[in-house]
């Protein structure tokens, strides 16, 4: 029999016809086994979310779930921990009981065949608890696939590279064996956080196809930039090995110089930018952040610029 899968999709329900579409998504997996979805609402009422979705459960998932009625359970909770992202996945993986759990973010979308694949993946890897596969960015009308090109995510390519493809509406892992930590500023880094923690135990079994939809353009965290500085100043902290890699380094000192700049705070944009540059001559974000700083081109069309390659900073 296959193994149950909880799917944790946390919103504040400011955005309905994205977050039908996520539920919609995860209720049309081909997936065998049993799937429970528990909507996790931060910061309000979950009544008025769970009347959102509740067209789901009577209309075209109803077909969905009669050919196997036990199989597609959804529940609408509140967030009952920390105030946040965190907390609010912290929640849902409490109220599950599945064997494994997965994360969607309200403004994303499963693909057809994600959780069949990853879970054949994630069984052939003995040892392994932890899942990622490959994404299609959505920025505007453009769609942008990112792949890891390994089957396997290793601790030291995410110290490397933050490798955007580990998304977190990718994660997929064995309940009981992660959890979210909930002193992450602002909800910054979590997901970054969390995936290093599980690799560090074993490599991340990564399906390299393209099987969740992410939007970008429309998060709330994306020009958030003290608490991006937040973020960053928070991993480094927390992971000493981040600065031990020049590359790894010089790309944290150039995001740090980059949102500094986005701020105003130019003296601290050229310490950071100097920093990028002393650990590796050629990381890209040190001039970018300079550029920002004296006024050449404003952060937020550089992000845009970025992101309509399916990059970030």
């Amino acid at each position: 029999m296959s193994p149950s899968v909880g799917v944790v999709i946390p919103t504040r329900g400011h955005r309905p016809d994205q977050l039908r579409a996520a539920v919609r998504a995860a209720l049309a997996q081909d997936y065998p086994g049993p799937v429970e979805i528990v909507v996790v609402v931060d910061g309000g009422d979950p009544a008025p979310v769970a009347g959102q979705v509740a067209d789901l459960l009577a209309g075209r998932a109803m077909a969905v779930r009669e050919k196997n009625p036990e199989a597609r359970v959804v529940r609408v909770l509140g967030n009952r921990f920390s105030p946040g992202l965190p907390g609010t996945r912290n929640t849902g993986i409490a109220a599950l009981g599945t064997d494994l759990v997965a994360f969607c973010d309200d403004d994303d979308r499963w693909l057809t065949g994600k959780l069949t694949a990853q879970v054949a993946a994630l069984e052939a890897e003995p040892g392994a608890d932890f899942a990622s596969c490959a994404i299609e960015v959505e920025y505007g009308s453009r769609r942008v696939p990112r792949l890891a090109g390994t089957r396997l995510v290793t601790h030291e390519q995410l110290v490397r590279s933050r490798m955007v493809m580990v998304h977190s509406s990718t994660f997929l892992f064995r309940h009981g064996s992660s959890w979210v930590d909930e002193s992450a500023p602002a909800g910054q880094n979590e997901d970054w956080d969390l995936a290093l923690r599980a690799a560090g135990r074993h490599p991340i079994v990564h399906v390299d196809r393209p099987l969740v939809r992410v939007r970008w353009g429309g998060s709330a965290y994306a020009t958030r930039w003290a608490d991006r500085i937040a973020g960053l100043e928070w991993m480094l902290a927390r992971h000493p090995e981040l600065a031990a890699d020049p590359r790894g380094a010089a790309r944290i000192y150039g995001q740090l110089a980059f949102h500094h700049a986005a701020l105003g705070h130019r003296r601290e944009a050229g310490r950071w930018a100097w920093r990028a540059f002393t650990a590796r001559h050629g990381e890209p974000r040190a001039p970018l952040a300079l550029a920002v700083a004296i006024g050449l081109v404003p952060a937020r069309t550089v992000l845009s610029r970025l992101h309509h390659r399916g990059h970030g900073i």
